[in-house]
């Protein structure tokens, strides 16, 4: 059963830190790609970065240098590391699986819920 559950969410002042975690099920973790999506009020849902199981990692242009996605399929686990955050990184994030060939994309297979990011100015 593929299970997907976010946390680490909150409020920040801009320049701060967050770390998000997404709990995977261990048939969720062995997919091939895992990344994480945000979607802020009125946009269109945006990849925001991209795991492959190999290890290989893709970011958007907005969050490069300062995002780091990671994945730990021992513990289950896919982590993004989010520092010198900005307001316009305000948005409802979300991490998702999917176990074909081509990570970026973004129709993925499998959803978690989201949490919630707000950077004040």
């Amino acid at each position: 059963q593929v299970q997907l559950g976010e946390s680490g969410g909150g409020s920040v002042q801009a320049g701060g830190s967050l770390r998000l975690s997404c709990a995977a099920s261990s048939y969720t973790v062995s997919k091939q790609c895992m990344a994480w999506f945000r979607q802020a009020p009125g946009k269109e849902r945006e990849r925001v970065a991209v795991v492959w199981s190999g290890g290989s990692t893709w970011y958007a242009d907005s969050v490069k240098g300062r995002f780091t996605i990671s994945r730990d399929n021992a513990r289950n686990t896919l982590t993004l590391q989010m520092n010198s955050l900005k307001p316009e990184d305000t948005a409802m994030y979300t991490c998702a699986a999917d176990s074909r060939w081509s990570c970026l994309r973004n129709d993925y297979q499998y959803w978690g819920q989201g949490t919630q990011v707000t950077v004040s100015s």
